[in-house]
């Protein structure tokens, strides 16, 4: 039987007085849970949820969360995440387009009920944090699926047009959970690993929650990111797993408290959502004394496919090789093999490449026409077969013929002693087509102008690479993606923490 609800109920059987979320004060040990999950799975039965169908979870990281993931599994249903920041077209589409006939929620989730009401989607609210049942409940069966059978569907931008669910199985998403957790950052039942990356997305969903559940560690949750706050957490909660997007990292570097944080219990770290900028890699290196483990990944691959691993030669700037399992190549517009050492398109096959496209045949077809799945990110693997991600294909810059990728001029503006976020895009020119345009967020205390950041970053890059448009703000939108601002995370007092603290920067769109 393949249904990932069983990890859940195994491990419950395994270490049920273990604590597997929290929030603060709030506990639910792995019996709680799987009494929580229960609940939900037989509320949703009384609703008519049956195999196959779709149910909507919108929420953030809160003990209810996984309580109806792995309640809706349990069912056989397939679970829609929704970012519980959506308005009404977003959650109109997330609506029509799987067909979700129940959507679970929080109290005060406004926009979602008024858009349930709108397309006739059952609502089910549950509190954030959720108790588990006084009164023992009858056990909901699990429903035996097939490996192929699709667990999720998980909504990503892709390269153009309107988000288009991507479909991962069972076996998908079971079996790069196992690998992130026995593999790649090796935990166990005595870990505890830090959830503020949103269980909305595969990053979070598979690494964090599917990972811990699967050998039975603690998820401690924060619903909404704080530098401070972070800090906080690990100290009080002993935290030996952190799991961030880069902006994340970089609060808790530049926080007020960092110096007089105890950070002593951590062990592993995770980055993802986009690649971590080398100048911040290195300043993480120093100020952490650890070492930094890159990897790549996306919703599609559900989400993990190259890692710098464990036991094996690290090469800083690369996101490693393969995990098991999976399979990459560099390829043309083609789809011929380039030569070692030639950029070209990243393809990837394996037992995690997501069933295809919910109801988009074409697209499926066009992503994966021959197997490989087709990643729209730029990459070169050198001779010892370790892959470096140059940058993402739609985000290339096409300036009066020339190729501009965004990713070097923004570890350019990273070199800046004053700039703490940047992000670079194309925007529309009458003549050149596109013209580069840098934005920039500064570090506490300093000040530069947008003349001197254009000129810092000319004087190191091509002529025509250069940013003309330079914006200097407060702060950046904090982001998980590029893709999709909606869904993005939560960036000069320094502070130290412990020795050997290892950090994996993985790109998990």
């Amino acid at each position: 039987m393949t249904n990932l609800a069983s990890n859940l109920i195994a491990t419950a059987a395994r270490h049920g007085d273990n604590v597997a979320v929290r929030m603060d004060d709030h506990v639910l040990t792995y019996t709680d849970l799987l009494a929580c999950a229960n609940a939900v799975a037989g509320t949703l039965r009384e609703l008519g949820v049956s195999r196959g169908d779709r149910v909507a979870v919108s929420m953030p990281n809160v003990p209810a969360f996984p309580a109806a993931f792995y309640g809706a599994l349990m069912l056989g249903a397939i679970v829609v995440p929704m970012n519980p920041q959506l308005k009404g077209r977003e959650i109109d589409h997330y609506f029509v387009d799987s067909g979700a006939s129940v959507a679970v929620t929080n109290p005060g989730s406004d926009d979602l009920e008024a858009g349930a009401s709108r397309h006739d989607v059952a609502l089910v609210v549950l509190e954030p944090l959720i108790e588990a049942p006084v009164v023992a409940l009858v056990e909901v069966p699990v429903v035996a699926l097939a490996d192929d059978d699709t667990a999720v569907i998980l909504y990503t931008s892709g390269t153009t047009g309107r988000p288009k669910g991507a479909e991962l199985t069972h076996r998908n998403l079971d079996s790069n959970a196992r690998t992130v957790a026995e593999t790649l950052i090796q935990i166990d039942e005595t870990d505890v690993i830090m959830g503020c990356l949103p269980l909305f997305h595969c990053f979070g969903l598979s690494c964090g929650l599917n990972a811990a559940v699967t050998v039975g560690a603690c998820l401690t949750m924060i619903p909404r990111f704080d530098g401070g706050k972070a800090l906080e957490v690990v100290e009080r909660d002993s935290v030996t797993v952190f799991e961030g997007v880069p902006t994340m990292y970089s609060a808790m570097l530049h926080h007020p408290d960092a110096g007089s944080a105890d950070l002593s219990s951590l062990r592993t770290c995770i980055t993802g959502g986009s690649a971590m900028p080398v100048e911040i890699l290195h300043e993480f290196e120093k100020t952490f004394s650890c070492e930094i483990f890159e990897g790549y990944g996306l919703s599609e691959t559900s989400p993990v496919a190259c890692f710098n691993q464990p036991g094996r030669e690290r090469k800083a700037g690369t996101v490693g090789f393969e995990i098991d399992g999976c399979s990459m190549r560099v390829i043309d517009a083609h789809g011929k093999e380039v030569p070692v050492g030639e950029r070209g398109e990243i393809a990837i096959s394996g037992v995690n490449i997501m069933k295809g496209y919910w109801n988009r045949p074409d697209a499926t077809a066009e992503a994966i026409p021959d197997g490989w799945f087709r990643s729209g990110d730029v990459g070169i693997k050198d001779a010892d077969g370790y892959y470096s991600i140059v940058d993402r294909k739609k985000d290339l810059i096409l300036r009066g013929g020339y190729n501009v990728y965004p990713r070097e001029i923004e570890e350019v503006l990273y070199e800046h002693a004053a700039v703490a976020e940047a992000a670079v895009v194309g925007v529309p020119h009458a003549e050149l087509g596109e013209e580069v345009s840098a934005t920039v967020a500064l570090k506490a205390g300093f000040s530069t102008t947008p003349d001197e950041i254009r000129t810092f970053v000319k004087e190191r890059v091509a002529a025509y690479k250069y940013p003309r448009l330079v914006d200097v703000v407060s702060e950046l939108a904090q982001g998980a993606d590029r893709e999709d601002p909606a869904a993005r995370g939560q960036d000069d007092a320094r502070g130290g923490a412990a020795e050997g603290v290892t950090v994996v920067n993985a790109r998990f769109l």
